[in-house]
């Protein structure tokens, strides 16, 4: 019962951190009726492909056997060699189909999720001989739908056999009296419609199996808010000490442009809410922002330009059109160029007449 509110608080969708850790320690969706398929539709496939070359090739290995055992040595070190030769050549014959099988085993999990390395699955856990969790998975809704695919599986390989084998029903009997060269070919129909039929139907059942592993591991891996806000703080950091790192970078960079506000050429104002700092010197491609702020920081800024005797402008549309468009150590605009030019132009003009007056 305690796992009933656990479980009702996980209502957020789960963060690609908590997908990423899952598939880490090897909790992954995966459905045994899609490996199933892999392997069954393989196998028809191999049936119909090799059957006819692994026959040749095990009868002629057999024939040449019975054909020549009067003539093969029966001494010691003769009958090891022998039991080698036919293993190589059964391995030879069945090697490539098995190959096949292998390869349609791996591909029925890869298809459901991409490979994993791990070994957290193994580590041994108390809960696994418990008997009260033991008797939580047998009355678990995975071990109810495992019960329900067997009995679905049996009704469809049932209602397979019986579809495809009730019209042969007459053909059964002379089958006893069947020459073995009629009776092979006949096996390897029949054989091949049955598992044709089941692989269609097991394509059914895979998928709605898949549908439903999947569903029930995304449920797993829900969170709950109190999970949520604990990885955020893993991941990017405490709000609070977040919001103190952001006042400290504020403080450094505003004491910085501060600083160089007595490097600028002029000071182009708002003339109370805004102001921009601007230096400008023969050969520079155009002046560069060393200095900006709003409210309190322009106040700063204006404060230090007349400690320095920086000129200051008051141009309130350039001024807030300057503050939106450049940043500190940043050369301005060009759509700016003349406005700014102006600017300097007039407070070059405005030292000229002081310096002829001194």
């Amino acid at each position: 019962m305690a796992d009933a509110p656990d479980k009702d608080n996980k209502t957020e969708e789960p963060s690609q951190k908590r997908l990423d850790e899952a598939l880490q320690r090897g909790d992954v969706a995966k459905s045994q009726e899609v490996n199933t398929w892999f392997i069954m539709a393989a196998a028809t496939l191999v049936l119909m492909t090799f059957a006819g070359s692994v026959g040749r090739d095990l009868s002629g290995t057999m024939r040449g056997i019975f054909a020549n055992a009067h003539a093969i040595p029966m001494d010691g070190p003769a009958i090891p060699r022998l039991f080698q030769r036919i293993g190589f050549e059964m391995v030879a014959a069945v090697g490539l189909p098995l190959l096949l099988l292998i390869l349609a085993g791996v591909a029925g999990n890869m298809i459901q999720h991409r490979l994993v390395w791990s070994t957290q699955t193994l580590t041994p856990k108390l809960s696994k001989i418990s008997p009260m969790a033991g008797l939580k998975r047998m009355f678990s809704m995975q071990a109810i739908a495992n019960f329900a695919k067997g009995l679905l599986k049996l009704v469809v390989v049932g209602t397979v056999l019986t579809v495809l084998m009730w019209p042969e029903r007459d053909r059964f009997e002379s089958l006893v009296t069947m020459d073995i060269g009629a009776l092979l070919p006949f096996i390897l129909v029949l054989s091949l419609k049955l598992m044709g039929a089941v692989v269609a139907m097991l394509a059914i059942v895979a998928a709605a199996d898949f549908l439903f592993q999947y569903k029930q591991w995304y449920e797993r891996q829900k969170m709950s808010l109190q999970e949520l806000k604990e990885e955020f703080k893993q991941s990017e950091g405490d709000p609070v000490i977040k919001g103190k790192f952001k006042q400290m970078r504020q403080m450094r960079m505003r004491k910085r442009m501060i600083a160089s506000v007595p490097k600028a050429s002029v000071v182009i104002t708002n003339p109370t809410h805004y102001a921009v700092a601007l230096q400008y010197e023969r050969g520079m491609d155009a002046p560069v922002c060393v200095a900006k702020g709003v409210d309190a920081l322009a106040l700063r800024i204006r404060e230090v330009a007349g400690e320095h005797a920086i000129p200051v402008v008051e141009n309130p549309p350039l001024a807030r059109a300057l503050h939106a468009t450049v940043d500190v150590d940043e050369a301005i605009p060009p759509e700016h160029y003349k406005a700014v030019a102006e600017v300097i132009g007039y407070v070059m003009k405005l030292r000229r007449s002081v310096a002829r007056r001194q």
